[in-house]
């Protein structure tokens, strides 16, 4: 029986070897043999860890949301207020110039796939929905008087600010250039941190 320690240096080499293919080749590109390759491995080994491509899609759908939510659990550590904290982590889920661009572009790829999967689908939702949580946590701590019907209705389209700027830059970066991507968000934030709130609040847990 394989030691606990080599199994997971398989299951990272196996994910650094998807990311990869999925940065240069996009989601077309994303095959067993593929990763095989990028792993230095045989497709055998691809297929013990993933039987079937539709194993190896999905496990590369979870791949993209555990690295934005550890980047955006970073962003928010980061800050010691509610109103720092939400500009913090919708600043880092906008392309700007943090060299995302490749995660926008595998984000698209998945968008559009999961509209004719009901399994992708059902992965985008939830991390859809689970970011949708983050983002409205900071702005109910930001705007505690808010009724719920504003905070939900704020935080929906803030998300859906960010969440529309990657895919057009992704596509069309001279058009949606970084400079554009902080003025427009900072525009959206001014609803949620007005003049005159200095803090907005302490981040809650």
């Amino acid at each position: 029986m394989p030691k606990q320690r080599d199994v997971q240096a398989q299951r990272e080499l196996l994910s650094n070897a998807t990311w990869q293919v999925l940065a240069d080749d996009g989601l077309p590109g994303l095959t067993l043999r593929a990763v095989a390759e990028r792993a230095g491995c045989t497709t055998g080994l691809v297929m013990h860890a993933f039987p079937t491509k539709k194993a190896l899609l999905l496990h590369a759908r979870d791949l993209l949301y555990e690295r934005t939510a550890v980047r955006a659990d970073a962003a928010e550590a980061e800050c010691s207020s509610a109103s720092d904290a939400l500009a913090a982590v919708l600043g880092q889920a906008v392309d700007l110039p943090h060299g995302h661009h490749e995660e926008s572009r595998v984000w698209v790829g998945f968008l559009a796939a999961a509209l004719a999967d009901d399994d992708l689908a059902e992965r985008h939702r939830a991390a859809n929905r689970s970011f949708l949580a983050r983002v409205r946590r900071l702005v109910a701590s930001c705007c505690p008087e808010w009724t719920d019907e504003r905070l939900e209705r704020t935080t929906k389209s803030l998300v859906a600010l960010v969440e529309g700027l990657n895919v057009l830059a992704a596509a069309d970066p001279a058009t949606y250039p970084a400079r554009l991507q902080r003025d427009a968000l900072a525009e959206a934030l001014a609803e949620v941190r007005p003049p005159g709130r200095s803090g907005g609040g302490k981040r809650s847990g």
